[in-house]
Protein backbone atom coordinates (compact mmCIF):
# COMPACT_ATOMS: atom_id res chain seq x y z
CA UNK A 1 0.00 0.00 0.00
CA UNK A 2 2.52 2.30 0.89
CA UNK A 3 4.16 2.00 -2.65
CA UNK A 4 1.19 3.15 -4.66
CA UNK A 5 0.87 6.00 -2.18
CA UNK A 6 4.52 7.06 -2.23
CA UNK A 7 4.20 7.38 -6.48
CA UNK A 8 0.93 9.68 -6.17
CA UNK A 9 2.76 12.18 -3.86
CA UNK A 10 3.58 15.50 -5.72
CA UNK A 11 6.84 17.12 -4.97
CA UNK A 12 6.75 20.38 -2.59
CA UNK A 13 8.46 23.37 -4.32
CA UNK A 14 11.22 24.92 -3.19
CA UNK A 15 10.90 28.61 -2.29
CA UNK A 16 14.65 29.46 -2.35
CA UNK A 17 18.04 28.47 -1.58
CA UNK A 18 18.94 27.49 1.72
CA UNK A 19 22.51 26.35 2.86
CA UNK A 20 22.97 22.84 2.32
CA UNK A 21 23.67 20.64 5.65
CA UNK A 22 27.36 20.80 6.37
CA UNK A 23 27.85 17.52 6.91
CA UNK A 24 26.42 14.02 6.12
CA UNK A 25 23.22 13.05 7.57
CA UNK A 26 22.00 10.60 10.13
CA UNK A 27 19.17 8.27 11.50
CA UNK A 28 18.42 9.32 14.84
CA UNK A 29 15.59 7.56 17.59
CA UNK A 30 14.58 8.49 20.51
CA UNK A 31 12.25 6.26 22.42
CA UNK A 32 12.23 4.67 26.01
CA UNK A 33 8.85 5.68 28.52
CA UNK A 34 10.68 8.62 29.99
CA UNK A 35 9.08 12.49 28.69
CA UNK A 36 11.17 14.42 26.51
CA UNK A 37 11.54 12.47 23.11
CA UNK A 38 9.01 14.75 21.33
CA UNK A 39 10.24 17.75 23.38
CA UNK A 40 14.32 16.68 21.98
CA UNK A 41 12.89 16.52 18.63
CA UNK A 42 11.23 20.00 18.22
CA UNK A 43 14.18 21.13 20.02
CA UNK A 44 16.45 19.73 17.50
CA UNK A 45 14.10 21.55 14.87
CA UNK A 46 14.55 24.51 15.88
CA UNK A 47 18.00 24.29 16.09
CA UNK A 48 18.24 23.62 12.41
CA UNK A 49 15.84 26.64 11.56
CA UNK A 50 18.01 28.36 13.39
CA UNK A 51 21.30 27.60 10.95
CA UNK A 52 18.76 28.43 7.84
CA UNK A 53 17.69 24.37 7.39
CA UNK A 54 14.09 23.79 6.11
CA UNK A 55 12.56 20.77 8.60
CA UNK A 56 9.78 18.86 8.00
CA UNK A 57 7.59 17.10 11.03
CA UNK A 58 4.91 14.38 10.70
CA UNK A 59 3.12 13.33 13.43
CA UNK A 60 1.41 10.12 13.48
CA UNK A 61 -1.76 8.94 15.22
CA UNK A 62 -2.46 12.25 16.39
CA UNK A 63 -4.41 16.01 15.43
CA UNK A 64 -4.77 19.04 17.35
CA UNK A 65 -3.95 22.53 17.71
CA UNK A 66 -1.28 21.55 20.98
CA UNK A 67 0.83 24.15 21.69
CA UNK A 68 4.03 23.25 20.01
CA UNK A 69 1.82 23.25 16.92
CA UNK A 70 1.29 27.70 17.58
CA UNK A 71 4.54 28.03 17.72
CA UNK A 72 6.22 26.41 15.25
CA UNK A 73 3.35 28.45 13.04
CA UNK A 74 6.37 31.51 13.73
CA UNK A 75 8.40 29.32 12.01
CA UNK A 76 6.72 28.75 8.93
CA UNK A 77 9.10 29.49 6.26
CA UNK A 78 11.53 26.80 7.76
CA UNK A 79 9.33 24.18 9.41
CA UNK A 80 6.71 22.47 8.44
CA UNK A 81 4.07 20.56 10.67
CA UNK A 82 1.77 17.84 9.34
CA UNK A 83 -0.47 15.54 11.41
CA UNK A 84 -1.96 12.36 10.57
CA UNK A 85 -4.37 11.14 12.45
CA UNK A 86 -7.69 11.00 13.35
CA UNK A 87 -9.21 13.66 16.12
CA UNK A 88 -9.26 11.16 19.18
CA UNK A 89 -7.17 9.89 21.69
CA UNK A 90 -5.33 6.35 21.10
CA UNK A 91 -4.13 3.99 23.79
CA UNK A 92 -3.83 0.65 22.82
CA UNK A 93 -6.09 0.13 19.57
CA UNK A 94 -6.05 1.08 15.84
CA UNK A 95 -9.11 0.97 13.74
CA UNK A 96 -8.53 0.99 10.03
CA UNK A 97 -8.92 4.62 9.66
CA UNK A 98 -5.87 4.78 12.14
CA UNK A 99 -4.15 2.62 9.23
CA UNK A 100 -5.27 4.62 6.50
CA UNK A 101 -4.14 7.89 7.63
CA UNK A 102 -0.95 6.58 9.18
CA UNK A 103 0.15 4.44 5.59
CA UNK A 104 -0.70 8.29 3.71
CA UNK A 105 1.38 9.42 6.18
CA UNK A 106 4.37 7.12 5.65
CA UNK A 107 4.03 7.50 2.19
CA UNK A 108 4.35 11.66 1.88
CA UNK A 109 7.24 11.57 4.06
CA UNK A 110 8.70 8.50 2.03
CA UNK A 111 8.39 11.33 -0.96
CA UNK A 112 9.48 13.84 0.84
CA UNK A 113 12.74 12.43 2.04
CA UNK A 114 13.45 11.00 -1.36
CA UNK A 115 12.78 14.78 -3.13
CA UNK A 116 15.94 15.93 -1.02
CA UNK A 117 14.24 19.30 -0.90
CA UNK A 118 14.52 18.67 3.05
CA UNK A 119 17.27 18.64 5.76
CA UNK A 120 15.34 17.21 8.62
CA UNK A 121 12.42 14.90 9.11
CA UNK A 122 10.90 13.79 11.65
CA UNK A 123 8.54 11.39 11.86
CA UNK A 124 7.00 12.07 15.76
CA UNK A 125 5.62 8.97 17.33
CA UNK A 126 6.42 6.92 14.13
CA UNK A 127 7.91 4.27 16.90
CA UNK A 128 4.49 3.97 18.50
CA UNK A 129 2.22 3.69 15.09
CA UNK A 130 4.44 0.37 14.06
CA UNK A 131 3.91 -0.76 17.96
CA UNK A 132 -0.25 -0.69 17.82
CA UNK A 133 0.07 -2.20 14.08
CA UNK A 134 -0.83 1.19 12.10
CA UNK A 135 2.28 0.88 10.07
CA UNK A 136 4.12 -2.26 9.51
CA UNK A 137 7.63 -2.39 10.40
CA UNK A 138 8.72 -2.92 6.91
CA UNK A 139 7.02 -0.07 5.90
CA UNK A 140 8.91 2.17 8.36
CA UNK A 141 12.44 0.37 7.23
CA UNK A 142 11.06 1.44 3.82
CA UNK A 143 10.93 4.97 5.03
CA UNK A 144 14.35 5.08 6.77
CA UNK A 145 15.53 3.91 3.54
CA UNK A 146 14.76 6.81 1.58
CA UNK A 147 16.39 9.28 3.19
CA UNK A 148 19.34 10.93 1.30
CA UNK A 149 22.74 10.90 2.58
CA UNK A 150 22.55 14.92 3.67
CA UNK A 151 19.23 14.63 5.24
CA UNK A 152 18.72 13.97 9.26
CA UNK A 153 15.91 11.55 10.21
CA UNK A 154 14.57 12.16 13.44
CA UNK A 155 11.89 9.13 14.43
CA UNK A 156 10.65 9.02 18.06
CA UNK A 157 7.84 6.89 19.93
CA UNK A 158 8.10 4.35 22.63
CA UNK A 159 8.87 0.99 21.69
CA UNK A 160 10.95 1.46 18.93
CA UNK A 161 11.51 -2.04 17.62
CA UNK A 162 14.46 -3.82 17.62
CA UNK A 163 14.72 -3.75 13.37
CA UNK A 164 14.90 0.23 13.09
CA UNK A 165 17.14 0.41 16.04
CA UNK A 166 18.92 -1.63 14.09
CA UNK A 167 19.65 0.43 11.51
CA UNK A 168 19.64 4.00 13.91
CA UNK A 169 22.67 5.99 13.83
CA UNK A 170 22.51 7.96 17.05
CA UNK A 171 19.27 6.05 19.97
CA UNK A 172 18.63 8.04 23.10
CA UNK A 173 16.43 6.11 25.22
CA UNK A 174 14.41 8.52 28.26
CA UNK A 175 14.05 6.46 31.09
CA UNK A 176 11.05 7.67 33.87
CA UNK A 177 12.84 8.16 37.28
CA UNK A 178 9.89 9.53 38.98
CA UNK A 179 6.51 11.56 37.02
CA UNK A 180 4.42 13.51 38.42
CA UNK A 181 1.65 12.08 36.27
CA UNK A 182 1.70 9.16 38.70
CA UNK A 183 0.46 11.39 41.18
CA UNK A 184 -2.62 12.44 39.48
CA UNK A 185 -1.57 15.59 37.27
CA UNK A 186 -3.36 15.69 33.89
CA UNK A 187 -1.06 16.83 31.08
CA UNK A 188 -0.18 20.58 31.31
CA UNK A 189 -1.33 23.23 28.82
CA UNK A 190 2.72 24.36 27.63
CA UNK A 191 4.21 21.81 29.36
CA UNK A 192 2.94 18.37 28.37
CA UNK A 193 0.82 19.49 25.73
Amino acid sequence: MIINLFRQHKRPPLCYNLPEMEDKGYTQVYTGNGKGKTTASLGLALRAAGAGYRVFIGQFLKTGDYSEIKALKRFDDLITVKQFGAPRFIRSKVNEEDRILAEKGLAELASILESGDWDVVIAEELNVAVHLGAIPVEDALFLMSKRPENTELIITGRYAPREILDRADLITEMTEVRHYYREGVPARRGIEK
